[in-house]
């Protein structure tokens, strides 16, 4: 939309509170109901910290381990592939932190790769967009009109 729209978008926690950086495990979805200010309680609490979001990561590490660079490296640089994002909102609380983040500047991919990574994101429209994509639903809408573009004469 944003895209649409003539807009910069300045992604805030594009590491997705860390989850994106290969830092969690399914072993921490066991206790996703863990309460307090703990960095792991932010990321349940936020929703990055789910079954999607760690599929995500995977793909996310594979791409990374393939190109040479870090996960974090990797998701970054796959946010500032879209041509709407201004500048992502980094949360470094290390220089080390801030090093490996800048490293996101130099990574370079191919189209499978960015592929992969819009395939495991992509999200689920839902209801009532799968429901119109069905033949029938289309069928009944568009009651199978095809309209032919005009030809020169």
């Amino acid at each position: 939309m944003a895209r649409e729209l003539g807009l910069g978008v300045t992604p805030w926690s594009p590491l997705a509170s860390g989850v994106l950086t290969g830092k969690y495990t399914r072993a921490d979805l066991v206790d996703a109901t863990a309460t307090g200010g703990s960095r792991k309680s932010i990321a349940v609490a936020n929703d990055s910290l789910t079954e999607r979001g760690l599929a995500i990561a995977e793909v996310v590490g594979r791409v990374a381990d393939e190109l040479g660079h870090t996960p974090a490296q990797v998701a970054l640089a796959w946010t500032l592939c879209n041509n709407a994002v201004a500048a992502p909102i980094i949360g470094a609380r290390t220089t080390r932190q801030l090093d490996d983040n800048l490293g996101a500047l130099g990574v370079t991919f191919d189209d499978h790769h960015l592929d992969r990574l819009h395939q495991a994101s992509a999200v689920e429209l839902g209801f009532p967009h799968d429901f119109l994509a069905r033949p029938l639903a289309r069928s009944t809408v568009f009651g199978d009109l095809r309209i032919q573009a005009d030809t020169p004469t």
